[in-house]
């Protein structure tokens, strides 16, 4: 059962890597992988200051950010020998976060990544005791919880190998990201027609400027 797996991820030991090794490690996996990468993420705000399209955002310069993610290159960004298939739960209406990162991933996905969304009614059954983790998945041995503090700062990542529990995700997310819808078309049909978000401007952690 999908819950259960996700479940059970909370309940497995790893080891916590701050975000810098977390990196470095994830990055050389990702030059040799071949198959199918799947990646989870279910909340709603990330904070991304290293991205200057979300800044632009964040400073309500919604035009400017716009411009910035069609200068990026996703392409070069994809792994080289496997496919990325992204399942982006969705609240609607979105977020200032999301619906940005709608747009990127609708951009990412023209580029060749398989990102979809998956509306949060179709996973609220799932999350009785906790929203669903931030799950990368590479192989049948190796899934990293990706880690967030309090703002959605990216922290580092939790390696999780216990054969097991990473392939009961694999068949959950993958069970899931079959119900979803292709991102380009979901971006289409509900975020093409909103006006510009606005967001909060909180663009560094508490007490750092």
């Amino acid at each position: 059962m999908p819950g259960e797996a996700f479940e059970h991820v909370r309940k497995t030991a790893g080891e916590v890597l701050p975000a810098a090794s977390y990196r470095t490690e994830l990055y050389d996996h990702l030059r040799r992988i071949e198959g199918v990468v799947w990646k989870l993420e279910r909340a709603q705000h990330f904070h991304e200051p290293d991205t200057p399209s979300w800044v632009a955002m964040m400073s309500g310069d919604w035009d400017r950010s716009l411009a910035l993610l069609d200068e990026m290159r996703f392409a070069d960004d994809l792994p080289p020998r496997a496919e990325l298939r992204r399942l982006r739960i969705v609240e609607m209406p979105p977020t200032p976060y999301l619906q940005w990162e709608i747009v990127l991933l609708a951009a990412r996905t023209r580029a060749g990544e398989r990102a979809r969304a998956l509306h949060t009614r179709s996973v609220r059954h799932l999350e009785n005791r906790a929203p669903l983790p931030e799950l990368l998945i590479l192989d049948r041995d190796l899934m990293y919880e990706v880690l967030y503090d309090e703002i959605g700062a990216h922290v580092g990542g939790r390696r999780i190998t216990d054969t097991r529990v990473v392939e009961d995700c694999t068949r959950a997310v993958a069970e899931l990201y079959a119900d979803a819808e292709d991102m380009v078309a979901f971006h289409d049909r509900e975020v093409t027609h909103l006006p510009p978000p606005v967001a909060r401007r909180i663009l560094s952690r508490p007490g750092h400027p």
